[in-house]
């Protein structure tokens, strides 16, 4: 029996400095029927990230001409994980924030055939070192994604989540800026079923956010109101996907 593929893609933008610890604290091995490979979506960084990931033994790297933004290079990561052949595509930042080695348990669901789509949820998880005023936005765009898909959604911004291969195929961004609202909803609108699951965060210590308050306020609000606005077509989502459960380990 072949095995499954999980792809775990990173968006980057100059982060030298972190990439490579992201990298090699990927679990390559958790289950015996999952093989993983690592790619680097490279939004046209300045510094020596490419470089970097690779000497830290990322598989492949899929360079976007410039810097188009976040939104774009997550755009990009789910197309290369559909292309290159993953039954589970997993993104998490490059930044060193959120916890690799539990890729395993927001993939398992997935695996399992429980869902579609999962997020790290940092809320439902522990936080370490994240100021009021980032922990206030975060709550303000949840309520909006929640209030709108009447559903209870306790981390709508996590920078780590997990993708079927159906989810992969049909997730659509329609911003460069920023994808974590308009992906959300869009899924789920298309009838792909999502998990939070708990995962431990811990804030970056170096380098900066891709994310500005102001930006998000003239970027991510209008993309909201025309995700909302348009008309999609409910998927079918079950990929019938499974493996035998086993804890990482």
């Amino acid at each position: 029996m072949s095995k499954r593929k999980v792809i775990v893609f990173l968006p980057a933008y100059n982060e030298e400095e972190v990439i490579d610890q992201v990298i090699k604290r990927v679990p390559r091995h958790f289950h015996k029927e999952v093989e993983v490979e690592v790619i680097v979506i490279d939004d046209g960084s300045t510094d020596r990230t490419v470089t970097v990931a690779k000497e830290a033994g990322a598989d492949r790297i899929v360079s976007l001409e410039s810097n188009k933004g976040l939104g774009a290079a997550v755009r990009q990561g789910l197309q290369s994980c559909y292309d290159f052949g993953a039954d589970v595509g997993v993104m998490i930042d490059a930044d060193n924030e959120y916890p690799a080695e539990q890729i395993p348990d927001i993939v398992e669901p997935i695996l399992t055939g429980e869902v579609d789509y999962t997020m790290g949820s940092r809320f439902l998880g522990t936080i370490n070192g994240m100021k009021l005023h980032r922990r206030l936005g975060n709550y303000c765009f949840t309520l909006v994604q929640s209030l709108l898909l009447r559903k209870v959604i306790f981390d709508g911004q996590s920078g780590m989540r997990a993708f079927s291969r159906q989810a992969l195929k049909h997730a659509e961004i329609i911003h460069d800026y920023n994808y974590a609202q308009v992906l959300t909803l869009n899924l789920i609108r298309k009838g792909f079923r999502m998990k939070e699951v708990p995962i431990q965060y811990q804030v970056r210590t170096t380098g900066q956010s891709f994310i500005k308050f102001k930006a998000y306020m003239t970027s991510v609000l209008p993309a909201i109101w025309n995700e909302m606005r348009r008309p999609v077509k409910r998927v079918s989502s079950h990929s019938g996907l499974r493996t035998t459960k086993k804890k990482a380990g």
